[in-house]
């Protein structure tokens, strides 16, 4: 670490209210957006750890209308936790404010700047060891919906305007074959009329909230396992971290995107679409714990569209990775010669096992529904 960032952590740790006087500080997690650092402080002879992380606002544009989600999320948590009889200091995220009051601090080179409780006895996990992780991660974002089922989702800041609307992605993708600008179209004109004969599709989540159907509720938007806080002493799901993304959205679109990354049995770029299918035990693994996690506060039309959900979110970042493509890989990493193909021929091959396992998604749904006693 050079001699120029420790200037500028210093300074940051200066800006926070931590309690004590910094001892250390090092990297941290496998983030690649912010910068993370583990800051440890010393106050009358005891360890204080905490969470320091630069905000990216080169990704994130607006990082005060971003950490005024944040702040108002998690202390809507802190309350619902203490109210339960939980640990609100293990449970939710807690955010050290600046000294002039903020939920966040801005250096002298206008980075912007955060501190969390650090959570001790707790990791996250970058890949499923076993179904009992996924189950956890299912559970824990049930429970975060199921928390803030009374928050005002109307109130949070939209950090990625359109982020989940499918119709919207499916204009842009149009207009990436119309102008081919790298001439590649003619080398996926079955995976475009894959796509184009699922069109109708496109538009059915966002109709259904137009016409009251669906709700807007507080998302996550990034629910890997990774996100999620499992305890080292009882294995089970703690918190949820990562509020980067939350938004105003509909949780379907949550529950979707864990299915589409954890359900998957193969990998997310797998050259080889012959190994990508739906685990229906890893949808019944995840789906249970989400029912369970959820405790009631899904609607009837909510599950119901669970499959649904699995499925848009699946064929709407298969479209996204076959735009890039088309678009000359301008927006995901790639790593090598048509990365962003395989990613998308990866998804829509999921789609298309999700619509021959349909009806079974929907009777798994209905039975973790009855067995989470909310039917």
């Amino acid at each position: 670490m050079g001699d120029a960032q420790c200037t500028k952590i210093r300074e940051a740790i200066g800006l926070l209210a931590f309690e004590g006087e910094p001892v250390s500080w090092e990297r941290y997690g496998s983030g690649h957006i912010n910068d993370t650092f583990r800051l440890i402080c010393k106050a009358e002879e005891k360890e204080k750890h905490y969470i320091l992380q630069r905000i990216n606002h080169e990704v994130f544009k607006d990082p005060v209308s971003l950490m005024g989600n944040i702040e108002g999320v998690t202390s809507f948590l802190r309350e619902r936790i203490e109210a339960q009889g939980g640990d609100p200091e293990r449970e939710t995220l807690n955010v050290i404010k600046s000294k002039d009051g903020k939920s966040y601090c801005r250096d002298s080179e206008g980075n912007y700047w955060r501190g969390y409780i650090f959570i001790d006895g707790a990791i996250t996990y970058d890949k499923v060891r076993d179904p009992q992780d996924f189950y956890q991660s299912g559970k824990a974002f049930g429970r975060f919906k199921g928390l803030l089922a009374e928050y005002p989702a109307d109130e949070l800041a939209e950090t990625i305007p359109n982020f989940h609307n499918t119709p919207v992605r499916l204009e842009t993708f149009k207009e990436a074959v119309k102008a081919d600008v790298c001439g590649r179209a003619h080398l996926v004109e079955e995976e475009i009329k894959f796509i184009l004969d699922r069109e109708k599709e496109a538009s059915v989540v966002m109709d259904m909230l137009k016409d009251g159907r669906l709700s807007l509720c507080v998302t996550h938007n990034d629910t890997k396992l990774n996100n999620i806080m499992i305890d080292n002493a009882t294995g089970e799901a703690l918190c949820v971290v990562d509020l980067d993304t939350i938004m105003p959205g509909l949780s379907i679109f949550d529950f979707g995107d864990s299915i589409r990354f954890g359900a998957n049995t193969a990998d997310e770029d797998e050259p080889d679409v012959s190994k990508v299918s739906l685990s229906l035990p890893l949808f019944e693994i995840y789906t249970k714990g989400y029912m369970k996690g959820c405790r009631g506060s899904l609607t009837p039309e909510e599950k119901r569209m669970l499959p649904m959900g699995a499925k848009l979110m699946t064929f709407e970042c298969g479209m996204r990775f076959l735009t890039d493509f088309l678009q000359g890989d301008t927006y995901f990493h790639i790593s090598r010669e048509n990365h962003n193909l395989d990613r998308a021929r990866t998804q829509l091959a999921l789609v298309a096992d999700m619509e021959k396992k349909w009806k079974e998604m929907e009777e798994i749904v209905l039975k973790c529904d009855k067995e989470a006693g909310f039917a």
